[in-house]
């Protein structure tokens, strides 16, 4: 079986070509090689699949074989495995996800090699319920929430799988390994949640870290970084057009006011390919 391993500003996932072989028991395939010390190591395993209402299907699953709806930061990569294999010659194509459809267009650089990868990543869900979390206002927005007798004020939004956002100050010294799992797990959240902590460095320009529902903390999360910028806007924190900075590098979201849909620019890299 032939894999690459892939990563968009280090979030890093294993890329199995499966639009013509059928995967059995990828749940327990993702926990076998994601592993960092017994298998390849990856945030996870991504599946590339015929679809028959897009070009594409991704499936992915995290590194403990729970299935996720989608990640920006792998779809991104799904573009660029299938242009750079010659799956498809479109610049601009459509990626069915556990999260709805997404359409990408991919950009490539003077040697006509695909660098980055902007994704219309839809419209934000704000409704407690579809998100799912267990509150009874309309929106969360500066909800506090107490953790271990400290009070938080978090923001609840999905962009097709749930977040929950916290801004901060001296998000370097934030124990991200100790709060994420508390908060993932809060009775609050009946599908859990990823975590996104963010400082806002100025209107263009926020910094951010995340645990990962099911992952733990990454170097990067497309999906997070659009439900940070989203909640920044709501809160008048930022313009709509902002670089997200995550440990892995930089993203560049933008809320598109007229449509309401987020779109996401970033790169994808190829690491290594090989065979199990």
């Amino acid at each position: 079986m032939r894999f690459t391993k892939m990563h968009g500003i280090g979030n890093d996932y294993i890329y199995i070509d499966a639009t013509k072989n059928v995967i059995t028991n990828p749940e327990l395939l993702a926990k076998k090689l994601s592993d960092r010390h017994y298998g390849i190591g990856s945030d996870g395993l991504v599946l590339i699949m015929p679809s028959v209402i897009c070009d594409f299907r991704m499936r992915m699953f995290n590194p403990d074989g729970t299935e996720a709806e989608m990640c920006g930061n792998a779809s991104r990569c799904v573009a660029k495995y299938v242009y750079d294999n010659k799956m498809t010659d479109k610049t601009n194509f459509t990626l069915e996800t556990g999260a709805g459809i997404k359409i990408l267009s991919i950009h490539k650089n003077a040697e006509n090699i695909v660098d980055t990868v902007t994704i219309d990543m839809g419209t934000p869900i704000l409704e407690p319920e579809k998100i799912p979390v267990l509150a009874s206002e309309e929106m969360v927005l500066n909800k506090s929430l107490v953790v271990l007798d400290k009070k938080y004020k978090i923001n609840c939004i999905s962009m097709g799988n749930p977040h929950c956002v916290i801004f901060t100050e001296g998000i370097g010294l934030t124990d991200v390994t100790h709060l994420g799992p508390i908060i993932e797990n809060h009775p609050m959240f009946p599908k859990k949640t990823n975590v996104e902590f963010a400082e806002v460095v100025d209107e263009h320009n926020i910094k951010m870290r995340v645990w990962e529902r099911g992952t733990g903390e990454t170097l990067a999360c497309g999906t997070g970084a659009c439900a940070t910028l989203v909640a920044a806007v709501l809160n008048g924190y930022t313009t709509n057009d902002v670089t997200l900075h995550l440990i892995g590098g930089d993203l560049q979201i933008k809320w598109n006011k007229k449509t309401g849909h987020v779109l996401m620019t970033g790169p994808a890299e190829t690491v290594f390919e090989g065979e199990i």
